[in-house]
């Protein structure tokens, strides 16, 4: 039997952006898909996390023996599996425990969801970052099929040069933003595995851990990568304060230096990546995301 649900409103509007179509046929499923994944993993659910993740239903259930967990149910074409196989080759450590998996389904350690880095002032929470993300950044299983950091940019780089063909003030951000990855890609160094969609929304509160990391878009590639987009978190602090230039470069200068990084390298990852995103928020009709992030950039 099919659960009365409503997809969280950042799921629905996440989904819908990104994949058009299908994700309108996977979200009119979601109720009785959550229906079979619930019998499957055979977990009683007690609720939907809100605003919950953005590329998949997250509830917190109980196991059999009465353990809590998360159930996290992603479509197909969100590529649940490489999120499968880095959490499966983390064990744990500095991420989420996986516990099972299934179709389009994975059953995690239970973390508290309502208490994410974000809570935290400023400087503890950069440092908390810092360091769960250092964990993560190991070399990749055999035969793991991630992207690299090049493909993955390269594909955003196709799209950034239409964007700008379409609306030439973005010409000189976009430029600027492409030169950087080129590049960062012709002189990268050791490839590691990277969470992919690091931030401080990513980080939530264990009891086996403090702090453990949930959702990656794994990737493979250099460590600057991962911060880059860690660097711009509370962005909207930033441009509304008075020096948000300079608070923006000491940032990275900060972040860099905690964890031993080529400030230049972070630097050119966090214009590439807040270009990026800016242009896509431009495209999707958020013009008020789209400036604060090309507003950053420019500080850059």
């Amino acid at each position: 039997m099919a659960f009365a649900l409503e997809p969280p409103e950042r799921l629905a509007r996440t989904l819908g952006e990104t994949y058009g179509d299908r994700a309108a046929g996977w979200l009119a499923a979601l109720p009785a898909l959550a229906a079979e994944a619930v019998a499957e993993h055979r977990v009683t659910v007690e609720r939907v996390v809100e605003p919950g993740g953005r590329s998949g239903l997250v509830l917190l259930v109980r196991r059999p023996d009465g353990a809590p967990a998360t159930l996290k149910i992603v479509p197909p074409f969100a590529a649940p599996g490489l999120e499968q196989v880095a959490l499966a080759h983390w064990k744990g450590r500095g991420a989420a425990e996986l516990l099972g998996t299934g179709a389009g389904t994975l059953l995690l350690e239970r973390l508290h969801p309502e208490m994410s880095l974000r809570s935290l002032p400023e400087a503890k929470s950069l440092l908390e970052a810092a360091d769960t993300v250092r964990k993560l950044w190991v070399a990749p299983p055999a035969e793991h099929g991630f992207e690299s950091v090049a493909e993955r940019t390269a594909r955003q780089a196709a799209a950034m040069r239409s964007a700008a063909a379409a609306d030439g003030a973005l010409a000189p951000l976009v430029t600027a933003a492409l030169a950087a990855r080129d590049e960062l890609c012709a002189s990268a160094g050791e490839a590691v595995l990277l969470h992919g969609a690091f931030r401080q929304g990513k980080v939530l509160a264990g009891d086996r851990a403090p702090w453990l990391a949930v959702g990656p878009e794994p990737v493979t590639g250099e460590r600057a990568y991962d911060l880059a987009r860690l660097a711009r978190d509370r962005v909207e602090d930033l441009v509304a304060a008075a020096p948000g230039a300079s608070s923006t470069r000491r940032r990275v200068r900060r972040l860099a230096e905690s964890l031993d990084m080529d400030q230049e390298r972070l630097r050119g990852w966090a214009l590439f990546r807040a270009v990026e995103s800016g242009t896509r928020a431009l495209t999707l009709g958020r013009r008020q995301d789209a400036e604060v992030l090309l507003e950053y950039a420019s500080w850059l």
